[in-house]
């Protein structure tokens, strides 16, 4: 009799574990059948949101390795000094060097802003008088050269070229704009004005410098 009962019970048992347990709803508590019979929790996969994949202006991918990309610096530098009884200046970008004054020698037959050329380190440089409409007195030299110096494109050679100056200011550096409004049109070669020390000085474009004053590559 007990066989019998402990036999109907295993048969009752096997068809338990034989039949299917309801799959769990999505977003409620699992349960997933042991092998005992007993039913456990089983935790329930956590879906994570696809993350949108950002790109950061200063940083790229190079090589598997993420690189700072320079940022542009805000701030200009400008050289400037006076020329006659107006201030220039240039970007300290064009600048090469600033040199005492020099000997010159002149060149025969040459236009008359150009007041001659000197050898810098072996490099001969034609010096340009910008300030020839003001009628420069004859004993009364320049005391700088601001050598500037144009890069070479397709249409042209590495241009260097000397401006006579009578006095160096200095350097001066700001993030504000030029103005551009109210350049003088007698000075096709200034392309803007830069406010400093409650002045005014020009600012030089060095490429319309040398069309406004052509000087002969040596």
């Amino acid at each position: 009799m007990q066989e019998e009962r402990f036999q109907s019970e295993m048969r009752a048992a096997e068809a338990n574990a034989a039949t299917p347990m309801p799959a769990p709803s999505a977003g409620s508590n699992a349960f997933a059948a042991s092998k005992f019979g007993f039913a456990v929790p089983e935790p329930v996969p956590q879906q994570h949101a696809p993350q949108e994949q950002t790109i950061e202006s200063e940083v790229e991918a190079r090589d598997g390795e993420a690189v700072q990309l320079p940022q542009e610096d805000p701030m200009r530098q400008y050289c400037i000094f006076r020329a006659g009884r107006e201030r220039f200046c240039f970007s300290i970008l064009d600048v090469e060097e600033i040199v005492e004054w020099p000997p010159l020698t002149a060149i025969p037959l040459s236009p008359a802003f150009l007041m001659g050329i000197f050898n810098l380190r072996g490099s001969i440089v034609p010096v340009v008088d910008i300030a020839i409409t003001e009628g420069r007195r004859v004993d009364l030299a320049p005391r700088h050269i601001v050598v500037a110096g144009l890069k070479a494109d397709e249409t042209r050679d590495y241009l260097r070229i000397g401006i006579a100056a009578d006095e160096l200011i200095g350097t001066y550096s700001t993030a504000d704009a030029l103005i551009v409004d109210g350049t003088p049109p007698e000075v096709p070669h200034c392309c803007g004005l830069l406010p400093h020390d409650d002045r005014l000085a020009l600012v030089l474009d060095l490429k319309k410098v040398t069309e406004a004053f052509p000087v002969p590559v040596i």
